[in-house]
């Protein structure tokens, strides 16, 4: 019996995690060793090892007193080393560009540590051409968040989500006051418009949760593991929302003037759109989505430019909208308290 065998039951991602720990400290192991190793069949180890060696580990087999043996390649191999062409350096820069609302993380600093080790194998005829590579892309961000605060809990949220691991979150629903605690089961982290947040399965909530990660107060990681439903689909959870609200689904229809057309053509607002273009010019976009207060932020964001047709309600929440902000700007503001103010 292999020792170290493992008293419950892995998930998939404990169990990949586990076999490349094996892997790398034994000198190789045959399918029924590591079948054995995590009490799954032959078949479940192979899938598996092709795991694994889609994540990127060389794998390789030899035979010895008549068993297959399954070990990483290693240096002494002659491994082919990574290169690169100039469009794929632009292309990687420009993901980097990308990540620059990240700063304040240790994702950041993972990524500079990624790039000094792409510029320690790069040929030296491409040292010239860095310099203009990063020049190529420019993030341009407004009101990007301030992740140093709770950058010391990322950590244990990325070994929660690798490993799969339960988690208990302290979270201030709205940043500020008491924070309330949550157990939940990591599933994915999600990027929306420069800011970061975590989706997973509550216990002592309702369902899924998604989570702001600047209004983390504190995490405890466990040594609950938790399995991945296999019907799990992260951007199924955001299918009918306009932006990260689910909530009621509707048929939205608003109208462009001709003025700004050109800005709202060519672009998809949700799949399944429909856009149509009057005599005048106007465009009128028609899907359906959910989410009032990200649609209705959105309309407003064009001003005199956009008009609700569909839904009444819908309408009305922008109408209402533009007359108190025509009451506030006339020194006759509401009171925020008042039902339908904006948090």
């Amino acid at each position: 019996m292999l020792k170290g065998k493992p008293a419950k039951k892995y998930s998939q991602a404990g169990r990949l995690h586990s076999i490349i720990r094996l892997l790398e400290t034994r000198s190789g192991l045959t399918l029924d060793e590591l079948a054995e190793a995590f009490d799954v069949d032959r078949r479940t180890i192979h899938r598996d090892l092709n795991a694994v060696e889609q994540a990127g580990y060389s794998l390789t087999t030899e035979w010895r007193d008549g068993k297959k043996v399954y070990s990483f390649l290693t240096r002494s191999r002659n491994l082919q080393p990574i290169t690169f062409t100039l469009p794929q350096l632009m292309s990687l820069y420009m993901l980097r560009s990308l990540g620059a609302h990240l700063v304040g993380t240790p994702f950041q600093g993972e990524i500079d540590d990624l790039f000094k080790s792409i510029h320690s194998v790069l040929p030296d005829r491409y040292a010239a051409h860095l310099e203009r590579i990063a020049r190529c892309s420019l993030p341009l961000f407004n009101g990007a968040r301030d992740y140093t605060p709770v950058a010391g809990y990322i950590p244990d949220l990325q070994k929660a989500l690798l490993l799969q691991y339960r988690i208990r979150l302290a979270y201030a629903k709205k940043g500020v006051g008491s924070a309330d605690t949550y157990e939940v089961d990591p599933y994915t982290m999600v990027f929306h418009k420069g800011g970061i947040y975590l989706l997973g399965k509550a216990h002592n909530r309702p369902g899924m949760r998604l989570f702001a990660l600047e209004r983390i107060r504190g995490i405890e990681l466990t040594r609950i593991r938790f399995d991945i439903p296999d019907n799990y689909q992260p951007e199924a959870h955001f299918s009918s929302a306009f932006g990260l609200v689910s909530d009621t689904m509707m048929r939205v229809q608003v109208r462009f003037s001709s003025d700004i057309a050109h800005a709202v053509t060519g672009r998809i607002w949700m799949p399944g759109q429909h856009m149509t273009t009057d005599a005048a010019g106007r465009v009128t976009v028609d899907f359906k989505a959910a989410g009032e207060m990200e649609l209705v932020s959105w309309i407003l964001s064009y001003g005199i430019h956009a008009e609700v047709l569909e839904p009444v309600e819908l309408r009305k929440e922008v109408k209402r909208q533009v007359k108190e902000m025509r009451e506030m700007y006339r020194g006759k503001k509401k009171d925020s308290s008042e039902k339908g103010a904006w948090v």
